[in-house]
């Protein structure tokens, strides 16, 4: 203290050098907050750009997506208003990826189911009367079978019974067979040309607009289950290669399975050895419709879904567990087969289902006036 009062001028030099450090520091501070405001100003502007350029592009590839489609069809208007919805973080109605499940029936639904009947159905038919390999060895429970799977072709009336009928008959004409032996057979016949159709197999008698459905589930996340009435090992056969769904995720009917060297033992007994083959086991185990759908859904999938697709009596069940007490916003979708030019179609069938989708809550679909196409140029009914 008393060397500042001797020395001024050295009080006077660190008042300045102060003020200067203090300068200094407001000037950088003062710059790095404005860079700081334009780069925020800039990133703003940036982001709203990528903002509106997403929603563009995201009303242009659901037209793209569902362009098979008529604008008039209520699944068009409600599938995009629904993506827009679940999809948006910010929106009370967002569902997390992990819960984006969606489940289809097969036949009937992403599927030709009339041709004249079910592809399974014929699948037995040529298996038991008309595959040089089998037929003589066909028992004679596969060939009464057979005959009303005939005649069910012949009236189009599906007669009491046959469900368990069928399955068990798939089981026991194909037993002994590995999967892959299985499916290589499946996917023979499926090359074959459709009965009722010109200019189409069977393994192309899937429904466009449904398949741009399943497309546009896909690209917002969705995980997609095939959930059929159809034997599992023929639904795989089937759709492998068309559907972009693994085998893991595709559900049907089940027979047994056993090992090869297994014979009569248990399979609580029985250990699978290094010589042995998995093998289809003759035993028709059950039906996967109706309230199965529902058990094999909580089963194999563990998750409530959200969205359902089916056409018939035997999704019911499934879609109404999709809508009831669902935490997410949910829809059941419900195929009608009124389309009698491009379609085997039946109108007392559709009229009925038209009936279950309004009592029940589901939103109907109309082959005849939601799709621009079925299956395609150049596709015509016999």
């Amino acid at each position: 203290m008393g060397e500042e009062k001797k020395n001024p001028t050295l009080r006077w030099k660190i008042i300045s050098g102060v003020l200067t450090v203090a300068l200094v520091t407001v000037s950088c501070l003062y710059f790095v907050g404005l860079a700081n405001k334009n780069n925020n100003t800039a990133a703003n502007t940036s982001s709203a750009t990528e903002s509106v350029a997403a929603t563009t592009a995201a009303a242009e590839q659901t037209a793209d997506a569902l362009s098979l489609w008529t604008e008039s069809a209520p699944l068009k208007t409600e599938l995009t208003n629904y993506m827009k919805a679940i999809t948006d973080k910010a929106s009370p109605d967002f569902i997390p990826v992990e819960r984006r499940i969606a489940v289809f029936d097969m036949d009937g639904t992403l599927c030709c189911e009339t041709d004249p009947g079910y592809f399974d159905h014929k699948l037995l038919y040529h298996r038991v009367m008309e595959d040089p390999d089998y037929k003589d060895k066909a028992s004679a429970e596969e060939k009464e079978t057979a005959a009303i799977i005939k005649t069910y072709f012949d009236t189009g009336e599906y007669p009491s019974g046959l469900d368990v009928k069928h399955g068990t008959a798939v089981a026991t004409a194909f037993k002994g067979m590995t999967t892959a032996e299985f499916y290589d057979y499946v996917k023979k016949y499926r090359d074959q040309p459709t009965i009722s159709y010109t200019n189409m197999t069977n393994g192309q008698a899937f429904y466009k607009p449904m398949l741009q459905v399943v497309d546009y589930l896909q690209a917002n996340d969705f995980t997609v289950y095939v959930v059929s009435g159809t034997d599992r090992l023929i639904t795989r056969g089937l759709c492998d290669g068309v559907l972009n769904i693994p085998f893991s995720q595709m559900i049907g009917s089940d027979e047994s399975l056993v090992a090869s060297n297994q014979g009569e033992e248990d399979g609580l007994k029985y250990t699978f050895t290094h010589d042995d083959k998995l093998i289809t086991g003759g035993e028709f185990l059950i039906k996967n419709l109706k309230m199965n759908k529902v058990s094999v859904i909580e089963r194999e999938i563990g998750l409530q879904p959200v969205l359902c697709f089916g056409n018939s009596s035997g999704d019911g069940a499934m879609a109404n567990y999709t809508i009831t007490n669902n935490q997410y916003k949910s829809g059941a979708y419900l195929l009608c087969c009124d389309d009698l030019e491009r379609e085997n179609g039946n109108m007392k069938k559709a009229d009925k289902m038209r009936e279950d989708c309004e009592k029940n809550g589901w939103t109907a679909v109309s082959m005849k006036n939601d799709w621009t196409t079925i299956y395609g140029d150049g596709v015509t009914k016999k």
